[in-house]
């Protein structure tokens, strides 16, 4: 993220904002290939960030710079491109559409004030955006709709504007509607003009043709109700009913009220190639979209966790700033991408860094006073430095070594902390090894860095089966988590996952443990008899002490005791520990000398053991108790899916917006690609969780691992 200028084009100085009413913080949301990267970057050309724009099959965009991105084609992290237009900068966050990346978006929606929702002109809205639409809706944000990428061949705007307001509901109301002709152009159903491109950027205004007006009449109609109906202005709908013509200037200020409050969401056709709509979508952004001053700020409480003042987006507040992005770069090392809630960020300052309620995710509460060095304003790749930033700005700090994602920035003087928006809980795990032993040192750095950068990462190191598990949020999440250690320096191989298992009796038995040695010196002599009894499920151990006339001295019994559980440990035929059983101590025999602690602890191991092999072991598997939510359609394909993974259902209940929460026990050997097999069940609609209940056991003829 240090390069010194952009992919395609030196991008000039940045500018510092003093006011947060000159700010628009906008999350670019869609699925994967809808066009917000190329969108971006036909705006970031426009306004005259960069002097070309980039491409996305070229791998010369600004915001997909990551080599994983370029590789695959498509956004996998958050990136941010600030342009200027007018008075007004406008923070661009584009965020991966790859259900995999879900943690990127919601990122994005913490940094953002409003979300600019984009949908390709050909594709129709499937299952995933209106998932994706549900996940904006869930944190209250604002939201636009872009109809992009309207030269395809099978671009078909007003059937998708029909599209979107079936699939996303009431308050999805089209600003603009494209002028009859082959022309790339709009008219406006507020302004009542033509903004043509057919000499590309800036459009020509003219007067439309008045076909067009009349055909539009019924859609301007309803646009102005529907901005008037959120008017504080309890006369304007009569007015206008009584066929006064509402003020332009009024319907704006009404539209911008009307967005901010979530209940309205503006559509905007656009080209990237043409430029057909991007003056509208900035116009739009900058006059119609909240500035950080109109936004809820996060709940914010002291480190200790006791209650704090409300805080505003007032520069002259106190600091309270938020690291929503981590990445490593190779030539400055950590860089922190974070959004300025309350007071101002300079650099050369002294800053408290608060990082508590990831431990979970291997996060450790943290607290440390660093200091700021430099500002910058990101652009993709590019770090152009900054006096501050204000209350509302987004900037990127470098070495600040001990931030992580989600940590909390502010005053040494008044440390806060704020609560870090939900993660998503990563579900595939993948089993990694360092390629030879030179690698390990490389591997550990750089799995911290990616742990302490991605919160949707976690890392378990199993010691039942001694693999290092990263558990990810799908596939294409992986590969990227691979890709960037071995980027690091760290050959790295996959494995199998191993599940950890369990044994135990599969009837009672008795075993006999002698261990007597003698030569020379000091000798060991201990014998010991058990009997076994299996437990039900969930019993755990017993040890029994039913030794009558003094056969085992008192002080030795502790020493079998201790004896049978090294062994239970161990393991007896799979090398799993074992589980479940009674053991009862019922004889025994000593020596004056030679009986010692370690000969019994020996002999109880022993006597296990000689049971074991009078005895049927059974394997034990964990069984996990799941809850998948998902549509009503798919819940036929999802309980079948369920059944042939052993899985038991327990229940069905219904869900708001015609879901279904199904609950079930399945066993965990089979749900290792479960977060990717529902996501092919689901076409990308379905969530599930997971949680271990129990060990149950594992029929005959099942592999693991």
């Amino acid at each position: 993220m240090a390069e010194k200028q952009s992919r395609n084009g030196d991008a000039g100085a940045a500018v510092a904002v003093d006011d947060p009413r000159k700010l628009r913080n906008v999350v670019l949301v869609g699925p994967s290939g809808s066009g917000k990267t190329t969108l971006t970057e036909a705006l970031l050309a426009v306004s005259g960030t960069v002097s070309r724009a980039g491409s996305v099959t070229e791998g010369t965009t600004v915001c997909d710079h990551d080599p994983a991105a370029v590789r695959q084609q498509r956004s996998v992290g958050l990136s941010v491109a600030p342009v200027r237009y007018h008075d007004v900068k406008i923070n661009l966050i584009d965020t991966p559409g790859y259900a995999d990346f879900v943690g990127e978006l919601r990122a994005g929606l913490r940094a953002a004030d409003a979300a600019l929702f984009v949908v390709c002109a050909a594709e129709g809205v499937d299952p995933a955006t209106v998932t994706l639409w549900e996940e904006c809706a869930a944190v209250g944000m604002p939201r636009a709709v872009v109809i992009a990428r309207t030269d395809h061949q099978r671009a078909d705007i007003l059937g998708e504007i029909a599209a979107c307001q079936e699939a996303f509901g009431a308050g999805v109301l089209p600003l603009y509607l494209p002028a009859s002709g082959d022309r790339p152009a709009l008219v406006g159903l507020i302004t009542q003009r033509l903004y043509d491109y057919s000499n590309g950027f800036p459009p020509v205004l003219a007067e439309p043709d008045p076909a067009d007006l009349d055909r539009m009449t019924e859609a301007r109609n309803e646009l102005i109700e529907g901005v008037i109906a959120e008017s504080e202005d309890e006369g304007l709908m009569d007015r206008y009913l009584g066929g006064e013509e509402i003020p332009e200037a009024t319907l704006i200020a009404d539209l911008e009220t009307a967005v901010a409050r979530g209940t309205f969401h503006p559509v905007i056709p656009v080209c990237a190639t043409s430029g057909l709509g991007l003056a509208e979508v900035l116009d739009g952004i900058a006059r119609a979209f909240p500035s950080p001053l109109e936004h809820p700020l996060p709940e914010v409480s002291s480190v200790g966790g006791g209650p704090h003042d409300e805080l505003r987006a007032d520069p002259a507040g106190p600091l309270a700033a938020e690291v929503v992005r981590t990445a490593v770069d190779s030539y400055v090392g950590r860089v922190s991408l974070v959004r300025v809630f309350s007071g101002t960020l300079r650099p050369e300052r002294p800053v408290h860094v608060s990082g508590h309620g990831l431990a979970e995710r291997g996060h450790d509460d943290h607290d440390a006073d660093e200091r700021v060095a430099h500002l910058y304003s990101p652009l993709g790749a590019n770090l152009r430095e900054v006096p501050y930033c204000v209350a509302g700005d987004l900037c990127a700090l470098t070495k600040i070594g001990s931030a992580e994602t989600g940590d909390t920035v502010s005053s040494p003087e008044d440390p806060l902390l704020m609560r870090p928006w939900t993660m998503p809980e990563p579900l595939l795990p993948v089993a990694i090894v360092a390629h030879n032993r030179s690698d390990e040192d490389t591997l550990a750095r750089n799995l911290s860095r990616l742990v302490a950068g991605d919160p949707t990462l976690r890392l378990e190191r199993n010691a039942e089966t001694s693999q290092l598990v990263l558990w990810c949020m799908g596939e294409a999440h992986a590969d990227v988590v691979l890709s960037r250690l071995r980027a690091g320096g760290a050959e790295v191989d996959t494995e199998p996952v191993k599940i950890s298992l369990r044994e135990t009796f599969a009837s009672p038995a008795k075993g006999h443990g002698r261990h007597v040695k003698q030569s020379g010196g000091h000798g060991q002599y201990a014998v010991c008899d058990i009997q076994v009894e299996p437990l039900p499920r969930g019993g755990g151990f017993e040890f029994v002490d039913r030794v009558v006339g003094g056969s085992v001295p008192h002080q030795f019994i502790p020493s079998v005791e201790k004896g049978v559980r090294a062994q239970l440990q161990r393991g007896l035929s799979s090398g799993n520990p074992v589980v479940d059983i009674r053991v009862t101590l019922v004889d025994g025999k000593a020596h004056s000398v030679d009986s010692s602690d370690a000969a019994f602890q020996t002999a109880g191991a022993m006597a296990l053991k000689d049971a074991a092999a009078n005895s049927r072991i059974s394997l034990l598997e964990p069984v996990d108790e799941v809850t998948v939510l998902l549509p009503d359609e798919h819940l036929g394909s999802v309980l079948g899916d369920l059944s042939s993974r052993r899985g038991r259902v327990l229940g069905t209940e219904a869900a708001q917006g015609g879901r279904t929460l199904v609950r079930g026990e399945v066993p965990a050997t089979e749900l290792l690609r479960y977060a990717t097999d529902l996501r092919s069940l689901s076409s990308g609609t379905a969530t599930f969780t997971r949680r271990h209940a129990r060990f149950d056991l594992m029929p005959e003829g099942v592999r693991t691992g």
